[in-house]
């Protein structure tokens, strides 16, 4: 029942995607790759704590996949959460602040870099450990047919993405929460970010079977390989998973092979991938590569493109001044937000 596809990397030539839905991927990615940008700098200038795990060169797996959500489905991260939640709608302002440890954090400061979260947008938070957010994206997709069954929602059934890495493909929760999504149906997507690199260890010396999609096959629901460099590439193919799980279909699991450009971490001095690896992925900047295609294209003239990223750069801008002019959270306050009541509510 696995189905490799492996898109061309000319996908763009035959794109009939609307020119402004063409304009707002790349306007996600640039915002994607400029915050993270930011963050660099701000956690070497001391304004940024703890571990900070940013997404450069993946942006296209994070917009091809949830901006094809509408803004009741929901999305569950990992560790690696900024540019998530940015795609899912979470302004920026927030995101920085709460990467700051400020008070108007989208998590009140609490959480930091690993742990953004916001009920408002459906975003259910990144998890500091490998694997740890599968089984609460599994909750969620449960809901969302208990509140159709059970509660009789009229609306569209509500669709849970789960983002994970390939390390994690080797854990038992990932394993486990394949067969309860498809022994149960649920409406979740299975979304394996596959850059190659599990911390230090090179994915093809950690895993018996590196190819990720093919382990759907045990478990009896469709496993997707795609080019995660390809924004249009994986926006087709996580369409068609969209809607087969929101008609009642059940799970996908889609393998998005791509590449980060920094080390795991910001503590990472990224001295065990060879230059010439790392090299060959930075040819394929998706960002760059949807670029060339807008201006090509004549989609877009080089000051309309100038004009995004004036923009773009504002805006990042922005989420810093809020940030470093937030306050912090108060020591009486160390206990609020503990327990779920209508005055300690996150956003």
């Amino acid at each position: 029942m696995s189905n490799k596809i492996v898109l061309p990397s000319t996908l763009f030539e035959t794109s009939n995607i609307d020119d402004e839905v063409l304009v707002s991927l790349y306007k996600d990615m640039l915002l994607g790759r400029n915050f993270e940008d930011m963050c660099a700098q701000m956690y070497y200038r001391g304004k940024m704590f703890g571990f900070v795990h940013l997404y450069n060169g993946q942006e296209a797996v994070s917009t091809g996949v949830i901006k094809a959500l509408s803004d009741s489905d929901y999305v569950c991260s990992t560790y690696r959460d900024h540019v998530h939640a940015l795609s899912k709608g979470v302004p920026p302002n927030l995101v920085m602040a709460e990467l700051f440890g400020k008070e108007t954090g989208c998590s009140r400061g609490r959480g930091g870099s690993m742990h953004i979260f916001s009920a408002q947008h459906n975003f259910l938070g990144g998890f500091a450990f490998i694997g740890e957010g599968i089984p609460v994206a599994i909750g969620s997709a449960f809901q969302s047919v208990y509140r159709k069954q059970v509660l009789q929602d009229h609306n569209p059934l509500r669709v849970t993405v789960c983002f994970f890495g390939d390390g994690t493909s080797n854990n038992g929760q990932f394993f486990e929460c394949l067969n309860m999504a498809v022994l149960w149906k649920l409406p979740i997507i299975f979304v394996v970010e596959n850059n190659q690199w599990a911390i230090g260890m090179a994915h093809n010396r950690s895993t018996s079977y590196p190819e990720i999609h093919k382990k759907a096959n045990a478990f009896g629901l469709p496993g997707i390989e795609v080019d995660g460099m390809d924004v249009l590439a994986v926006r087709e193919v996580a369409q068609k998973s969209i809607d087969r799980a929101r008609s009642g279909e059940g799970p996908t699991l889609i393998e998005a092979l791509t590449y980060r450009f920094r080390g795991h971490s910001l503590a990472d001095p990224d001295e065990l991938r060879s230059q010439k690896e790392k090299e060959a992925w930075l040819a394929r900047d998706p960002i760059k590569r949807l670029k060339n295609y807008l201006i090509n294209n004549n989609i877009v003239s080089n000051d309309i493109m100038d004009s995004i990223h004036i923009k773009t750069k504002q805006a990042i801008d922005d989420a810093i001044h809020f940030a470093l002019s937030s306050p912090e959270p108060e020591v009486k306050d160390l206990k609020r937000y503990l327990f779920a009541d209508d005055d300690n509510k996150l956003n």
